[in-house]
């Protein structure tokens, strides 16, 4: 681009101005920027001829005077900004007795006005090689701005901005009981990491001055308690199975997670950990959890299950729905209409037609303590206050050998007693092989197939033979235990109950008190306390 532009030329008599035309989309000559240049060189002109000559744009020059043509050499202005970045240089041509300047005349002023930076040297060679680029704007030096960093953040690998959101099904409709209300972690999983500051890269000015960039931030990982810090202080991982979450930017993971009750507003609760309900579980809602499961309140005909013990302060309710589920232990106040499996022992004050079943012990006492009604049976014990129901309501209660543990015991013993006879049987095999390996015998491909085949099975059959030996001595354990197995009474068995002990029975025909049940040469005898 070319904007129009002047220049002082030799004319009859005289001398005049001549203007140029722009090219490329280049400005019309400006008549203030005329007027200034005829003005630094002391030229007389007539201000009015000179604008009727540049707005009618005639062709040839305007007659300044009767004198010889000036002599000019081609001059410049630079403009420097004020913040040093860039100098900006408009030419000037020489008139027709003048003579242009030199790159190197040129690159030596921007030297003694200390430019010694970013000179663009494109522009400049682009005006020196050339006739000339006037009356425009060239770039002649550019300083480098300083590219600006960034903070420090910290990336969050969960969700911090957890809303009660249903679930939605398959078919379009709105699951109330799953709110998906819970970040759930696992133990050595990433919570957090810092993404480290980027310092930025400083600038220089057109003087050669540096122009730093501005001050970033770090950032620190705030958190709490059942969390780890990586050595190098830039992540943050989880040290218990639980719930994570983000208060006031500081990272908490729990592996109780708490809630008053649970009913709508909180759905069904699917947690790694413990749970901790302060009030009730309404009807139909489930709570599944990795550890314990405590709840202060009532249970109402819903589903618990806990991979530890679950504990119910006011007991619970079935409504002939509800289930309990532990590994462990279970302990509720009262257990009414509902259905009970406990891996280790069932303690409660009161058991009503329900479905009870307990590894090892079940205990219910209390000012109340009776089982009446359902089915309830535990590994080796029961202790129970009053038993069955003087209104002859079917219970029946049931300890001792369990017979499928019996019958898996059985079915291991002959296992066990296979798996060693086969092994017995190869072993000769591989020991001949290598009693002749070792004198020099050759064999087949085929028959060296065989013995590998033979001893990759041996030793298949040794590891089965040990889990098997290991399973049938954890049984022999429970089944030696479950010979002292009793029912104890501390009050009243009311007739009609049934006592179920190992493999035989006995249903009470009359009143028995302050006395305990037991197996007695294969029968189930009623014993003094």
């Amino acid at each position: 681009m070319q904007n129009g532009f002047f220049r002082l030329v030799k004319m009859p008599g005289g001398f005049g101005i001549r203007f140029f035309p722009p090219t490329d989309g280049g400005e019309e000559v400006r008549i203030a920027e005329v007027m200034g240049y005829l003005d630094r060189l002391h030229v007389d002109y007539d201000a009015n001829q000179l604008k009727k000559y540049i707005g009618e744009k005639t062709q040839g020059a305007c007659f300044l005077g009767r004198k010889d043509c000036p002599v000019c050499d081609e001059t410049y202005q630079l403009e420097v900004s004020d913040d040093f970045m860039e100098a900006v240089a408009r030419f000037y041509p020489p008139s027709d007795t003048g003579k242009r300047i030199t790159f190197d005349e040129f690159y030596k002023d921007l030297r003694y006005r200390n430019i010694v930076s970013g000179v663009q040297m494109s522009s400049l060679q682009d005006h020196f090689q050339s006739e000339g680029i006037y009356c425009t704007d060239l770039v002649v030096a550019r300083g480098r701005e300083p590219r600006q960093g960034t903070d420090a953040r910290v990336e969050y690998c969960f969700n911090t901005e957890v809303h009660v959101q249903p679930t939605m099904r398959e078919d379009g409709s709105v699951d109330f009981f799953h709110l998906n209300m819970i970040n759930h972690c696992r133990k050595g999983e990433m919570l957090a990491r810092i993404l480290p500051e980027d310092q930025g890269e400083p600038g220089v000015n057109i003087l050669g001055r540096r122009i730093a960039p501005k001050p970033v931030k770090r950032a620190v990982l705030k958190f709490g308690r059942n969390i780890e810090l990586s050595p190098d202080k830039n992540a943050i991982y989880s040290k218990v199975d639980g719930h994570v979450v983000l208060v006031d930017d500081k990272v908490f993971v729990s592996d109780v997670y708490e809630v008053e009750n649970v009913d709508i507003t909180t759905g069904n609760i699917e947690f790694e950990g413990s749970v901790q309900i302060n009030g009730n579980v309404a009807s139909n809602f489930v709570v599944n959890a990795k550890g314990n499961v405590i709840i202060n309140g009532v249970v109402e005909g819903a589903h618990i299950t806990a991979g530890g013990n679950i504990i119910i302060a006011r007991g619970v309710n079935g409504m002939g729905k509800g289930t309990l589920e532990a590994g462990r232990d279970v302990v509720a106040k009262f257990i009414e209409n509902a259905t009970v499996n406990a891996g280790g022992y069932v303690n409660t004050e009161s058991i009503l037609h329900s479905q009870v079943s307990a590894g090892t012990e079940i205990t219910v006492t209390g000012r109340r303590g009776f089982i009446t009604g359902g089915h309830v049976q535990a590994g080796n014990r029961i202790n129970v206050k009053n038993l069955g129901a003087a209104l002859g309501a079917s219970t029946i209660v049931e300890v001792g050998v369990d017979p499928e543990r019996k019958a898996r015991y059985v079915q291991l013993q002959k296992e066990v007693s296979e798996l060693v006879k086969l092994i017995k049987n190869t072993q000769p095999v591989l020991i001949n092989f290598g009693e002749k390996r070792a004198k020099g015998v050759r064999f087949t491909p085929e028959q060296l197939k065989y013995v590998k085949d033979a001893a990759q099975l041996v030793e298949t059959k040794k590891e089965e033979l040990a889990r098997k030996n290991r399973e049938m001595n954890e049984l022999h354990t429970l089944l030696a235990g479950q010979r002292k197995a009793a029912v104890v009474v501390q009050g009243s068995a009311y007739p009609g109950t049934t006592i179920i002990i190992g493999d035989v029975s006995m249903i009470l025909q009359s009143n028995y008190q302050y006395c305990r049940f037991e197996k007695v040469e294969g029968d189930v005898k009623m014993l003094p306390m």
